[in-house]
């Protein structure tokens, strides 16, 4: 419950949960079409990983604010929502990052330095 009621603190709340919407929708937009244009697996990995961290959290924390402010809801399973998105996808997108190059499939990119590769060269003399 907020303390200040009123015009104004209802419309800045108003402008952040819009703005909050608008970003989260832009995000998952633009990293959307970055799985498509993407040339390979970890591009595509980065802007998947990117949309749901970004995207879906700032959707989910505009769904919170609005919910606290309107009809004074605290919703812990937004929250709980927020902080295993934060959790796991970051996990999971390395550990499938790292099983595709430990099955063999390179970058694109042909100037790159590959510092896991030359671990697991050193790992296995």
């Amino acid at each position: 419950m907020l303390l200040l009621t009123g015009t104004w603190i209802e419309l800045i709340i108003n402008i952040v949960v819009r703005l909050l919407l608008v970003i989260g929708a832009f995000v998952t937009l633009s990293a959307s079409i970055g799985i498509i244009r993407f040339p390979d697996i970890f591009t595509r990995l980065h802007a998947a990983t990117k949309a749901s961290t970004l995207g879906v959290t700032s959707i989910i924390l505009a769904a919170f604010l609005y919910l606290l402010v309107k009809e004074d809801i605290v919703s812990g399973k937004l929250l709980l929502g927020i902080l295993f998105i934060l959790l796991t996808v970051p996990v999971s997108s390395h550990m499938i990052g790292r099983a595709a190059h430990i099955s063999g499939v390179k970058p694109v990119t042909k100037n790159r330095t590959d510092a896991f590769e030359e671990a697991m060269r050193k790992r296995q003399s």
